[in-house]
């Protein structure tokens, strides 16, 4: 790993969150929100990584674009990631599609919605961009990025991760020459070009871009001026900066954070609710993958005020415990049994009530005998006494939302048609 600057680039660098999707692959949790408000690790939400990463990197100015369902994501940030001073040359800025540009556009795609606020990204007269999406799970030091990208003389600079070759069809895939300079650029390939060296493997963007600020201005303008751009930066400014410029792959191994428990770079893109629950239910592990007790690189999120978790009953088959699971704040397990599951703040389990693979959002409600098994229970759902979920796929699939892994999301509309 290349040693750090004195002067880190990061304090004269901005963040620029990507935070508008849907995420439609989530199906109903993000019916009501979008999917980097998407909660996650029992106290966080999706986009905290992202933003975590640009703080603990050194970076104090960052913006948040957001379009879709905003209003829990922006709710969210406002009370969790309001600590920044201006006085301190720190800045935080949540920018909504506003139709800024014109009374009749939204944000058109990716490209776009940093171009409609390119005057407030000149205002702070920062000498880099950092673009990211906030759908991600990660932990990356970007100020490594920035270095490779000022040492290469690079006019972009693309986060990559290697992956098996035959995994990256559904990626953006970049091709690489044996200096990591970028040849070309293929959008979910059917044959992915594969790493010098390494026949068997591939680099996917990670949606993770470096710029000069300038030179982004630049590309954004040329790029709004074109009547047949979708205003995106994989379809349209990234391909051709390859084509017409120096792009350069940043390996994501060069950058990754990683505490004395975790030994392979991890980085998750939680768009489905099978990858979501994997995620979620990786953290239950003895050593996980993910280290999110890592002092050092800390996920800052919205601290709720909350009283501790507490476990009561200890009578035959009526006995409140938990093993190899994660349990929040504010949790009462009332004479129930938890095994790998993983529980937000606020949850209420009841007696007699099993839960196994069970990842539970915030304030949901528990009713006694039910027994969960594979689930995924959204926001302030409540389970009625006696349920089971997790034993009979047919009768699941028709009563709530059943993933091709047999992973069942739950939310209140599918339990309020039960009539139970």
């Amino acid at each position: 790993m290349v040693e750090k600057r004195v002067q880190p680039l990061a304090r004269d660098a901005m963040a620029y969150v990507l935070a508008g999707g849907r995420g439609s692959r989530l199906k109903e949790l993000t019916d009501r929100r979008a999917k980097p408000a998407v909660y996650f690790g029992g106290k966080s939400r999706i986009i905290d990584f992202a933003l975590s990463n640009a703080l603990n990197s050194g970076i104090r100015r960052i913006g948040v674009a957001t379009q879709y369902k905003a209003h829990s994501l922006i709710r969210h940030m406002q009370r969790g990631w309001n600590f920044f001073r201006p006085e301190r040359n720190e800045s935080f800025d949540i920018l909504p599609a506003s139709q800024r540009v014109s009374e009749t556009q939204w944000y058109e795609g990716t490209a776009d919605a940093v171009y409609q606020n390119i005057d407030i990204i000149q205002d702070y007269g920062v000498e880099y961009m950092v673009i990211l999406a906030g759908d991600h799970i990660y932990k990356m030091d970007y100020e490594y990025m920035l270095q490779q990208h000022v040492d290469s003389g690079a006019d972009v600079t693309i986060g990559c991760l290697e992956v098996p070759r035959m995994e990256a069809t559904g990626f953006g895939v970049v091709h690489v020459d044996d200096k990591d300079r970028i040849i070309d650029f293929v959008e979910k390939p059917a044959d992915p070009p594969a790493i010098p060296g390494k026949p068997d493997s591939s680099f996917a963007s990670m949606g993770i871009y470096v710029f000069h600020t300038k030179f982004l201005i630049d590309a954004l303008r040329r790029d709004a001026a074109d009547p047949n751009s979708s205003k995106d930066f994989g379809k349209d400014i990234i391909p051709y900066i390859v084509k017409n410029g120096k792009a350069v792959a940043h390996r994501f191994a060069n950058s990754c954070v990683r505490s004395d428990f975790e030994h392979e770079p991890y980085w998750r893109d939680v768009g489905t609710i099978d990858a979501y629950w994997q995620a979620n239910i990786d953290l239950t592990a003895i050593v996980p993958e993910l280290d999110i007790y890592d002092k050092s690189w800390p996920i800052w999120t919205y601290a709720e005020i909350s009283p501790p978790a507490k476990f009561v009953h200890d009578d035959e088959n009526r006995r409140g415990s938990a093993t190899s699971s994660v349990v929040a704040g504010d949790c009462i397990i009332s004479g129930a049994t938890l095994n790998n599951s993983l529980l937000f703040t606020g949850v209420r389990a009841n007696s007699y009530s099993k839960l196994e693979g069970a990842v539970v959002l915030p304030s949901v409600k528990i009713g006694r005998h039910a027994q969960l098994k594979d689930v995924v229970i959204d926001h302030g759902v409540i389970i009625p006494e006696g349920l089971i979920v997790g034993e009979d796929p047919v009768l699941d699939a028709k009563r709530f939302r059943r993933s091709e892994g047999g992973i069942c999301l739950i939310t209140q509309p599918m339990i309020d048609k039960l009539g139970l």
